[in-house]
């Protein structure tokens, strides 16, 4: 098992990060994109703009090398001017296959987006976690990663080398993981949660410990010993930042974990109890049932029905 929860959980939501498009502009220019049905990310590559979201009191300005990620269904506008009336990226983006799109003589302004792929039961483990809107400046301490990661991105959209498709899809889902990286930072501005927890570096030990071996059954002495903490505080600690105690959270954490077996695998309902802790089917069952509103055998059994109608 890993010792890293924050690439555990990744993994387990299935998170795939794909680049779609963009547009270049020049002069004075404004578009508008509808709600995004999936996690959306974007970038400046080149100069600046506004950036209008629906529900946001007031615009927010985008400089060269800046990133945004909008996790929630909301529409927004990019513009050079926020008095120009927007066109819809819908008709910009109009023609089959089109991916990149110029407004205007395209020499003042560049723009490359994309999408996040989530497991769509699995995924809202990540997408519940997010703030429904990330800004990331260039000017942040990530700033020479996030750079040198869009300039490659641009490269490979436009170089056309062999392997560019691919080569792409990783940077796109490095920057993801940047993102997330640079979200982390301010911890102290999030609600409890599992993604505050992950930031906690007082809890982190425990944190890998749960995830290395989830099948253990950890005591919570030796959770907050690993944390240098007494029993006391560790708890309190924990259910501050995590929303939970520490042993609701392995639990949880098992059971998200088998539901991921459960759903792509054909490992016996016994067995998977047995590797995560639990001395009977039964044991587990009720467990996994009381965590997931759901049984063991009827989340595999619909897994199954989804994939024979897939095929079909």
């Amino acid at each position: 098992m890993s010792t890293d929860p924050f690439s555990d959980i990744l993994k387990l939501t299935n998170a795939e990060s794909l680049v779609t498009g963009g547009f270049t502009a020049g002069g004075a220019w404004a578009i508008r994109f509808p709600p995004p049905d999936k996690i959306k990310f974007f970038a400046v590559v080149k100069g600046h703009c506004w950036v209008r979201l629906e529900g946001e009191p007031e615009p927010i300005h985008f400089e060269t090398g800046d990133v945004g990620l909008l996790a929630s269904r909301r529409a927004f506008v990019l513009a050079s001017d926020l008095d120009v009336a927007p066109v819809e990226a819908m008709s910009v983006f109009a023609d089959a296959g089109k991916t990149m799109a110029q407004l205007g003589n395209g020499g003042d302004f560049a723009h490359i987006g994309g999408h996040v792929l989530l497991d769509p039961t699995s995924g809202r483990l990540l997408a519940d976690a997010l703030p429904p809107w990330i800004h990331i400046q260039a000017s942040s301490p990530q700033a020479t990663t996030f750079r040198w990661l869009l300039d490659q991105l641009v490269e490979e959209r436009s170089a056309g080398l062999p392997g560019a498709q691919l080569a792409s899809a990783q940077l796109a889902q490095l920057l993801f993981v940047q993102i997330l990286r640079a979200h982390l930072k301010t911890a102290a501005l999030m609600p409890a949660g599992w993604l505050r927890a992950l930031a906690d570096p007082r809890v982190t030990p425990a944190l890998r410990l749960m995830h290395g071996d989830p099948g253990r059954p950890w005591h919570l002495e030796e959770l907050a010993e690993a944390c240098a903490m007494s029993r006391t505080t560790f708890a309190f600690h924990f259910r501050t930042v995590a929303g939970v105690a520490p042993l609701t959270y392995l639990t949880q954490w098992r059971m998200r974990f088998a539901e991921r077996i459960l759903r792509e695998e054909t490992t016996p309902v016994a067995i998977i109890g047995q590797s995560l802790g639990y001395s009977s089917e039964s044991a587990f069952s009720n467990a996994f049932k009381r965590v997931t509103g759901h049984s063991p055998r009827s989340v595999r059994r619909s897994a199954t029905q989804a994939r024979s109608a897939a095929v079909k």
